[in-house]
């Protein structure tokens, strides 16, 4: 018996004869694995329904190949043609988010969307659906290293945590293996869990995550440690970057004395929590420098530095550069 060709076919009753389409818009310098994991995901559904269920075709601006953030590059079907109305759109962003976004790929969201196509957001392509103005009063999520710069440009999104969103007809998602996770939750509305659940066992897909899961470690994981009061001090130093909290204050909110609290973060962390503090701060103010047109006296403020030449030193004393270099050295850009 050849193992290799053995499959489980999921018997599934679709609503009509024409499969569903996804329109992948690939914009430069994509991320290969967040797009990978949604197509391939929809192939093995046809697999294991053994029908085509899904179908899809790729597009670009220009309709000329693209190249992801990996170098390689793909061919598409077409440039930003009209769609059919049941058709779902997923954009598919990358690194430097900002300047791929172009005045015709939103123009182009913008029209479809009115025409009333379902769309979704692929790692950083969350930037994109914000500026054309379509994730007002809508939930939604990206890649957790462009969250502060995200949060700041668009008030108007209720930014979250999770590793995808799905808000009425939009969709979004944190980026990397978040888009399984997604076609997942797709899948199984569409068809039901046992289809679902046999993609999954053929991705050895084993943690299947919602979008009640959030895309980092938990605080104890990431730092590698597990004493509980420090782990909340930290938390609540992530929370409060804008108007940092004096370690007094953290230390009696947590029923530590100051004193208490600094042993525990040189026992653990090997600073100071008012160190350990400004480096949060400081990593903050970096993503915003890389990421957002924010001035530098802005990006100051919204770290909790109330003087630029204060700001200016300690991003000096860190990092070994000024902010205003940093803002100018494009090829160091943060972005996946």
């Amino acid at each position: 018996m050849n193992f290799r060709d053995e499959k489980v076919v999921i018997d599934i009753a679709a609503p009509d004869n024409s499969p569903r389409r996804f329109a992948f818009l690939l914009m430069k310098d994509f991320t290969l694995l967040s797009f990978a994991s949604a197509v391939d995901a929809l192939r093995i559904a046809n697999r294991m329904s053994d029908k085509t269920i899904y179908s899809w075709l790729f597009l670009s601006e220009d309709g000329n190949p693209v190249s992801c953030s990996a170098g390689t590059s793909f061919n598409v079907d077409d440039n930003l043609i009209d769609l059919h109305r049941d058709d779902t759109i997923m954009v598919c962003g990358g690194m430097n988010i900002s300047e791929t976004t172009t005045k015709p790929i939103l123009n182009w969201i913008r029209k479809e969307t009115r025409r009333g196509l379902k769309i979704g957001g692929l790692c950083t392509a969350a930037f994109t659906l914000a500026k054309a103005g379509i994730l007002d009063g809508k939930r939604a999520t990206t890649h957790w290293e462009n969250q502060d710069s995200f949060s700041e440009e668009f008030v108007e999104v209720d930014l979250t945590k999770s590793v995808f969103i799905i808000d009425g007809n939009r969709m979004t998602t944190a980026g990397g293996t978040s888009s399984i996770d997604l076609f997942l939750k797709i899948i199984a509305d569409d068809h039901g869990e046992d289809l679902a659940n046999a993609v999954a066992d053929q991705m050895i897909y084993s943690a299947i995550r919602t979008d009640q899961d959030s895309q980092r470690l938990s605080v104890p994981t990431r730092i590698g440690v597990r004493h509980p009061k420090l782990s909340l001090v930290i938390q609540m130093m992530e929370k409060n970057i804008e108007e940092p909290i004096s370690p007094s204050i953290l230390a009696k909110d947590v029923s530590m004395s100051t004193r208490q609290l600094e042993r525990l973060f040189r026992r653990y962390l090997d600073r100071s929590p008012k160190r350990y503090y400004m480096e949060l701060r400081l990593q903050k103010a970096r993503n915003l420098l890389m990421q957002t047109d924010m001035s530098v006296i802005n990006v100051a403020l919204a770290c909790g530095f109330a003087s630029p030449s204060h700001f200016s030193k300690c991003y000096r004393t860190h990092y070994n550069t000024t902010p205003y270099r940093e803002r100018g050295s494009k090829s160091s850009r943060i972005t996946i």
